[in-house]
This record gives structure tokens, C-alpha cells and sequence, in this order.
């Protein structure tokens, strides 16, 4: 009998949990409306990162106040700006010396020691500790009051926001499975497109609430419209979510098995989602061709694609593959940009799975950033597809007040191409040799 009186309070308390999920989130996700919840969550969490901050300057040396005022980064070398081209024509006199090498060795070097693209896939450092421990948890040993304050925080984000959080994870990911698989049984027609948008619009809101999500889009007026092409930087798998959470679009990308593979197949039911097998991503003329086909119809959703091709750390916007921009149509730039104080919403696939990466975003306050909708751009005559992603690119990167950066993101995973490497060699040899060895060369040998 107490066991069963147990049982039977689990329940009940589970019941109870659930219930209150569904009407204080997931009903307010239907109508999409909010209740002001998340916006005093982060209001509360915003002056109690200050009072910590204030409380850490307060009980640390002068000098090492000082380095919290100003911001940290992962610069190990501090580099001048001056173009190589400029540096070598300063340091050279005349002919060829063998010291002319030298200042291309200490580049060589200085990529060695610390590199512009490795930097960019690691965790974005902060100005300050916000009481999570992937800045320098020795900061809670400072005071009483700050350690007392870090053991709430810890207690909050896994004995309250963690369950609660993994609940609406739950639910949004079961409800777009169902939803959409319900969706997909209905003839096409305006009232299948309708509610085909409703359940990916209500799923993703429900999977923002699960990261307590505050996102502000700006320039509204500029959202991608049916027949275009979205691009956007990338810096998590999240990014999806934050977009859809405010319209829809069809999704581009390559077909996987277990879950994922089971809410593709769900999705795709309801709305044209282009998967791709293993295979047919290798062929890029079957890819653009699909993609074409799907532009060229007007009533279709907008293609979401993120150019780069891999996640790069909420710091710059690597190189955007020239494939999106070879399908003809108009490109609808889009900019994110995450507020790291809150949380890193970066994922380095290189070092964490996709469950512990979770794990990670699951535990932090919340995921706060910013959506910029940039005006639509077009390819212009005679420009090629490198030079328009280059412009996109650029767009973006301004917008975000992000760093632009030419490498190929492939890098993080990928050796440098061997043509690469020859760009660079005649590079310098033009800068060492120069016109006027050249035309001696020329002349002796006449």
C-alpha cells in the first residue's frame, strides 16, 4: 500500500508537471503569444551577472580588476596591420638578400602559433564571469556571498531548468513528429500549406521556450519571401530553430537515420523539405538542379542554407561555398549574432557529440541573440557567383559585427589545399622578385 501511495503521488506530481508546462508554454506557443516570463527571467538574470561582476572587481587585486574591465580574447600574438606586400617593400633595398625570407618565416611561424582559422572554433571568451564554468570558476571563491549565489545558480539550471527544459524539448519534438505526419496525410491544398506552417511555426516556439530563448528580429520588412534563397551565418543547430521560430522555410540537407532521420521523414510529409542521400550531396549538379526547380516555383516556402557549411564560433563569417549562389533567384541575407554573456551557443563537433553539446546549451541561463533581416540581394550583370557570395558575405558580416575571414571553413577538419599553398608561393615570389628584377632578368639575358 505505500508503494502504491507513492506510485501514485509520482504520478500525480508528473501529471502536475506536465499540465503546468502545457498551459503556461506550450497553449501561449499555439497562439504565439508570451507571457512575460522569459523577458523577467532575464531582466533578474542580467542584474544579478552585474552585482557578480561588481562583487569580483570588489575582492580581486587592482590588476587583475583591470583585466575583467577590458576584454579578453584568445590572442596569443599580437599582429600589426600592414598588409605583407607593404611590410616586405619597407624592409627591402634592392636585390634579393637572404634576409628578405626572414620576415616570411616569422609569418610562418606566427600561423603556427596561432592561426586565423583555428581560433575561430574554439568558445568565444567573455568580459566577465557569468557564474557558468566554462570561464574561470575560481572567481566563486572571491566571497561568501558570490560562492552562495554560484551554488543557486547551480542548483537552478540542473534541479529546475534542466527537467523543465528537457520536458518542452520533449514535447516539441514529439508534437512535430505527429503533427506533421498527421498534416501529411491531407490532400495538398491552401488549408495543408496553412496547417503545415502552424505545426512548424508552434513546434519551434515550444523548442525556443526549451532553451529560454529571447531572440529579437530587426527589419522585419525584409524577411525572405516564397521563392527565394535564406543565408545566414552559422553558428549552431539551433540556428534552424531560431528562424523558423518566427516563419517557415524549406529545409536543405543531407537524409539521416535515427532520430533526426525520423523527423525528416515526418517533416518532409507535410511541408517540400529537399533531403539529400550521402551519395547525391557528392553530385552537385543533381543538387543544384533540384534546388533550381524548386526556385523557380514561386508558392514554395524560401530554401534556408548556411554557406559556410560548418559552425564557426559567434565571432566571424568564414566563406560562403558559391553553390547557393549559382541557383539564379533572390538571396535574402540574414545575420545572427548570440549574446555569449548568457550562454556559448557554439557547437565545436570536433570535441562534443551532439547529446553533450545539448547537455551544455540545456545548463546555461539561456540563449538570447539577434536576428537582422538584411534587404534581398540579386546577382549583378557579369558578376560571378564567388564575387556575390563575397558581397553577401560582407553584408552579413557588417550587419553582425562579425569578423570576415576568406578561409574555407572545411579547414577545421580538412588539410589546406595544395593549390592553396601554390597561390601563396607565387604570391611572395612576385613580392621578392618584383618588375624591376624581372626586367634586369629579361635584359641580361637579351
Amino acid at each position: 500500500m505505500a508503494v502504491e501511495s507513492v506510485v501514485s503521488a509520482l504520478l500525480a506530481l508528473l501529471g502536475l508537471w506536465f499540465a503546468g508546462a502545457f498551459l503556461m508554454i506550450v497553449l501561449p506557443s499555439v497562439f504565439g503569444v508570451s507571457l512575460g516570463i522569459s523577458e523577467l527571467y532575464i531582466k533578474s538574470l542580467v542584474k544579478t551577472l552585474e552585482w557578480a561582476t561588481r562583487r569580483i572587481q570588489k575582492g580581486i587585486q587592482d590588476q587583475r580588476a583591470e583585466i575583467q574591465k577590458t576584454p579578453s580574447s584568445n590572442v596569443i600574438i599580437q599582429r600589426d596591420h600592414t598588409t605583407m606586400e607593404e611590410a616586405i617593400a619597407g624592409l627591402r633595398r634592392g636585390d634579393f638578400e637572404l634576409s628578405d625570407a626572414f620576415y616570411y618565416c616569422k609569418k610562418g611561424v606566427e600561423a603556427i602559433v596561432e592561426d586565423e582559422v583555428t581560433q575561430r572554433f574554439t568558445s568565444e571568451e567573455l568580459v566577465s564571469w557569468n557564474l557558468l564554468t566554462r570561464t574561470n570558476i575560481n572567481f566563486h571563491y572571491i566571497s561568501l556571498r558570490l560562492t552562495v549565489v554560484w551554488v543557486i545558480g547551480v542548483f537552478v539550471r540542473y534541479c529546475l531548468l534542466l527537467p523543465l527544459r528537457v520536458t518542452l524539448a520533449t514535447i516539441g519534438i514529439l508534437s512535430m513528429i505527429v503533427t506533421t505526419t498527421l498534416v501529411g496525410k491531407l490532400p495538398n491544398s491552401a488549408t495543408k500549406s496553412w496547417l503545415s506552417d502552424l505545426a512548424h511555426l508552434t513546434c519551434s516556439r515550444i523548442l525556443v521556450r526549451a532553451l529560454s530563448g529571447t531572440i529579437y528580429y530587426h527589419n522585419k520588412e525584409n524577411k525572405p519571401q516564397k521563392g527565394g534563397i535564406c543565408v545566414a551565418n552559422h553558428t549552431s543547430p539551433i540556428d534552424v530553430v531560431i528562424l523558423t521560430n518566427d516563419g517557415c522555410y524549406t529545409m536543405v540537407g543531407q537524409a539521416h537515420g535515427g532520430l533526426m532521420g525520423v523527423i525528416q521523414r515526418s517533416t518532409v510529409k507535410a511541408c517540400p523539405h529537399v533531403w539529400f542521400e550521402r551519395s547525391e550531396m557528392k553530385d552537385r549538379h543533381l543538387v543544384t538542379k533540384r534546388l533550381r526547380e524548386h526556385v523557380a516555383d514561386k508558392n514554395k516556402l524560401p530554401i534556408l542554407i548556411f554557406p559556410e557549411g560548418t559552425c564557426i564560433n559567434n565571432t566571424s563569417v568564414m566563406m560562403f561555398k558559391k553553390g547557393s549562389f549559382e541557383i539564379g533567384g533572390t538571396i535574402y541575407p540574414v545575420a545572427i549574432k548570440y549574446d555569449p554573456q548568457f550562454g556559448d551557443a557554439f557547437w565545436n563537433s570536433s570535441k562534443y557529440g551532439i547529446v553533450s553539446y545539448l547537455l551544455r546549451i540545456m545548463t546555461s541561463w539561456a540563449i538570447v541573440c539577434n536576428v537582422w533581416y538584411l534587404p534581398p540581394m540579386t546577382r549583378e550583370e557579369g558578376e560571378d557567383a564567388v564575387h556575390f557570395a563575397n558581397r553577401v558575405k560582407s553584408a552579413i558580416a557588417r550587419q553582425g559585427g562579425l569578423t570576415e575571414l576568406p578561409w574555407d571553413g572545411g579547414l577545421k577538419r580538412a588539410k589546406v589545399k595544395e593549390t592553396y599553398k601554390q597561390e601563396e608561393q607565387k604570391n611572395y615570389s612576385k613580392m621578392i622578385i618584383g618588375n624591376g628584377l624581372s626586367t634586369r632578368g629579361s635584359m641580361a639575358g637579351d
